[in-house]
């Protein structure tokens, strides 16, 4: 148990002194760089706060190329800055590139870290298809099937008696002449009547 406290101790120390490391480093860029006052330290807490942003999403495991994109960009602004105070760069006379990269990287950290604190993950596709079955509109209810209506039976038709008593001798005349029963179209032709009318007489003999 000792031994794992005195690993975990070593490591926070040498954490410690790295972020202070840095820290300074990032501060007498930006005070070089024209950044004065308060100003100055607020661009390694800036930087500091991006990083921490990065490794946070990438740890919870969703948009990782985001996670490792903005990460990459704050490593890059701290390791920069570290390179820059190593002598490599006389601060006295800071290149006019530098300034621009100090005073935009206000906007850009606002950016990332914006990005990584407020982008929800993406919805898994079960969520998706339970979501489109229920905005679906309900199927519309089956109508019953009507029966179609049967065809109504023509009126009958009032046959005079006289008119049905003449039919009977014109169909027994053309019995004894031709000796068959007379049809319904011979019957009309000779008595001049309409079709609904020969059928109504030929329906009495």
């Amino acid at each position: 148990m000792r031994a794992q406290l005195a690993r975990i101790d070593a490591v926070l120390v040498q954490a410690v002194i790295a972020a202070a490391l840095s820290f300074a480093h990032l501060h007498d860029v930006a005070s070089a760089a024209g950044q004065d006052g308060w100003k100055a330290w607020a661009y390694p807490v800036s930087v500091d706060l991006l990083l921490v942003a990065a490794w946070r999403r990438l740890r919870t495991g969703d948009a990782k190329a985001a996670g490792w994109c903005w990460f990459v960009i704050a490593l890059t602004a701290s390791l920069g800055a570290n390179v820059a105070t190593a002598g490599l760069l006389d601060l006295d006379q800071v290149p006019a590139w530098l300034r621009i990269l100090v005073a935009g990287w206000p906007a850009v950290a606002f950016l990332g870290g914006t990005l990584l604190a407020h982008s929800a993950p993406a919805p898994h596709e079960d969520t998706e298809d339970q979501d489109d079955q229920e905005d679906a509109p309900d199927p519309a209810p089956e109508l019953p099937v009507q029966p179609a209506p049967e065809p109504t039976p023509p009126p009958a038709v009032a046959v005079p008696a006289a008119l049905v008593e003449h039919a009977r001798k014109v169909a027994a005349e053309h019995h004894t002449r031709t000796g068959t029963a007379i049809d319904t179209p011979t019957l009309r032709a000779r008595l001049g009547v309409p079709a609904p009318m020969a059928e109504a007489i030929a329906a009495h003999l």
